[in-house]
C-alpha cells in the first residue's frame, strides 16, 4: 500500500505534458467553413472567416475586412493578408471547447481565445467611397 501511495505522491510531482500545437491538418479540419471570433484579456479583439482552399477573411470587429490566405511553416500556422506581405506566424491549441492562439512573432504580446463560432459568413463594409 505505502508502494502504491509512493508511485501515486511521485506521478502528481511530475509536471503536465505542455500542449502540442495543432497541426496543419488539425487546424484546418477544425476551422474550414467556420467564422471565428476572438478575443483577448477579457475583450473582443477580432474575427476570421476560414473559407477553402486556406483562404481567410479577417476584421478587427470595425466592419472593414482583410482577405488573405494561410500556410504551415515550421510547425506554425502562418497568414499573409492583400494589406500586409509580411508573414503572421501562431501556434494554435485545442482547449477545452476552442482555440487558443500565440503570435509566434512576438508571443509574449499576443494571446487570443476563442470566443464564439458559427458557420455564417462575415458582414463587411465595401470600400471606402467619397461623395
Amino acid at each position: 500500500m505505502k508502494q502504491i501511495l509512493a508511485l501515486a505522491l511521485c506521478a502528481l510531482a511530475l509536471p503536465a505534458a505542455a500542449a502540442e500545437p495543432m497541426s496543419a491538418a488539425e487546424f484546418e479540419a477544425y476551422v474550414t467553413g467556420k467564422t471565428l471570433y476572438f478575443g483577448m484579456q477579457g475583450q473582443a479583439y477580432g474575427v476570421e472567416e476560414y473559407l477553402r482552399d486556406r483562404e481567410v477573411r479577417w476584421s478587427f470587429l470595425d466592419g472593414k475586412c482583410k482577405d488573405g490566405f494561410w500556410y504551415e511553416e515550421a510547425g506554425q500556422i502562418c497568414f499573409v493578408y492583400d494589406d500586409t506581405p509580411e508573414p503572421q506566424c501562431w501556434s494554435f491549441f485545442k482547449e477545452g471547447s476552442g482555440l487558443r492562439a500565440v503570435f509566434e512573432n512576438d508571443p509574449a504580446s499576443t494571446v487570443l481565445y476563442e470566443a464564439n463560432q458559427n458557420d455564417e459568413p462575415m458582414v463587411c463594409m465595401g470600400p471606402d467611397v467619397g461623395v
